[in-house]
């Protein structure tokens, strides 16, 4: 077997230390690898060119050597903002943990899952604000893309980073904090990779807590119209999940906090819907052992606030994403306005769900200074139709001023996308700051911040 075909068979594609090698301090890379894909697999990454840094003076060699680099992180994106032409540079290796239980911060390396840092914490005795629905991503690519999770009084992942550590073009090693840099921060965490390659990021931590959930099924949309907010004040993580059809939701997960010795709240009906009795998926038909625990059983706060478990397939695989955010105020109309697209909405969709997020201060989160709610979409691998159905959906949303989650599908154009961020030019001028060349500008920065 040749050394071309045995790179193919052994599973490459693993962004293994096959891919990149260290020696004498410099890097080394396999010049044949096959291409990547993203984690459901719609998404093939334009170059076979991938570094796998085990230090940060490695990562430093890597940014001067290239004149082009994007940071890869678990791969979750469903569009290209991660992509290259050029060189990637995968941090999995940066997987140092520490916390400071002084200043009640943890610092995390570029390459931690939530999966992973969740159970660290939780042994000391601390805990985050709040988990996306899936403990697989990465922490700093959760934090560069606004990643969100739910609560009306919970702000998106971001909002809990402190600092962060990143290695900018000219290959420095540069910390950025909240307390250091107050002026100029809120536009850095959010960044989109287009400042740096963040190397680790301190995130506030607070004490430990359990949490239970509970699932009711059948909720009609209705209730909605004068309890949205209530709906989704009832726990202090609330989801509603729908096909769209039968003017209802098929779903609804609630996620509390639990203080031990008490009782569950197991109440028979919520707003009409009736309590499960068996655990379920958000998906009809698939099975949920891949789910977190329901029926109110109480478990610690990173086994409770995801919707999947570690070490299982999340939702559905296979599949594609689209996400936008709408004010909360409004949301109940955004719903009316989608639902009438149903038929053609739900022969191609798995799920959806929505969700509430609080606002905060980050000049490129979707968020920015507005609670919001979100509609998301979890589509049937079926780019060509579901091309066609994103523009329906976004004119609907037209009247709500409605922003896309930065790292899923959407067909809006730059020129509606950039006038909703008061902050875009501020965004703009940092990226300017940090990386004048635009050793860190890909395509997908230059359609849709630059409109290029």
């Amino acid at each position: 077997m040749d050394k071309r075909q045995f790179l193919k068979t052994s599973g490459v594609f693993l962004t293994s230390s096959l891919l990149s090698r260290f020696s004498s301090g410099e890097s080394q890379i396999l010049p044949e690898i096959e291409h990547r894909k993203n984690w459901s697999g719609n998404y093939e990454y334009h170059t076979e060119r991938l570094y796998v840094p085990k230090t940060v003076e490695q990562v430093r060699q890597v940014v001067k050597s290239c004149t082009k680099l994007k940071a890869l992180g678990t791969r979750h994106s469903f569009n290209g903002i991660a992509d290259s032409s050029a060189n990637q540079i995968s941090l999995k290796h940066l997987d140092r943990m520490v916390l400071d239980p002084k200043a009640r911060t943890v610092t995390v390396g570029a390459g931690v899952t939530y999966g992973q840092l969740g159970p660290y914490l939780d042994r000391q005795g601390y805990a985050l604000h709040n988990l996306a629905s899936l403990p697989q991503i990465s922490v700093a690519g959760a934090c560069a893309t606004a990643t969100h999770g739910s609560g009306n009084t919970n702000s998106n992942l971001s909002t809990a980073v402190a600092a962060m550590e990143i290695v900018a073009a000219n290959g420095e090693v540069m910390t950025l904090s909240s307390e250091r840099d107050d002026a100029r921060f809120p536009g850095t965490v959010v960044g989109l990779g287009g400042l740096g390659i963040v190397t680790s990021v301190t995130l506030n931590v607070q004490p430990t807590y359990q949490m239970t959930q509970v699932v009711y099924e059948n909720l009609s949309i209705d209730q909605l119209q004068h309890h949205l907010d209530e709906i989704f004040g009832s726990g202090y993580s609330v989801s509603l999940f729908t096909d769209w059809q039968d003017h209802r939701m098929t779903e609804v997960w609630i996620k509390r906090r639990f203080q031990p010795g008490s009782k569950p709240d197991l109440a028979p009906e919520f707003f009409g819907a009736k309590l499960a009795t068996r655990k379920l998926h958000p998906i009809a038909g698939h099975s949920a052992e891949s789910c977190t625990e329901q029926m109110g059983i109480p478990g610690p706060w990173y086994d409770r606030l995801p919707h999947f478990r570690m070490g299982f397939v999340p939702s559905s695989g296979a599949e594609l994403q689209t996400e936008y955010f709408v004010p909360r105020s409004k949301g109940y109309e955004a719903i009316l306005a989608i639902e009438q697209l149903r038929d053609r909405i739900t022969p191609h969709l798995f799920i959806s769900e929505l969700r509430t997020i609080a606002a905060d201060d980050l000049w490129m989160s979707p968020c920015y200074q507005r609670d919001s709610m979100t509609l998301h979409f979890t589509w049937k691998p079926e780019w060509p139709v579901v091309k066609k159905i994103l523009p329906l959906i976004e004119a609907k949303l037209v009247p709500f001023q409605a922003r896309p989650h930065w790292a899923k599908l959407f067909t809006m154009p730059p020129s509606t996308i950039r006038p909703m961020y008061a902050k875009m030019p501020d965004y703009r001028a940092l990226l300017e700051h940090y990386d004048p060349n635009g050793k860190f500008r890909n395509q997908f920065l230059r359609t849709n911040i630059y409109g290029v």
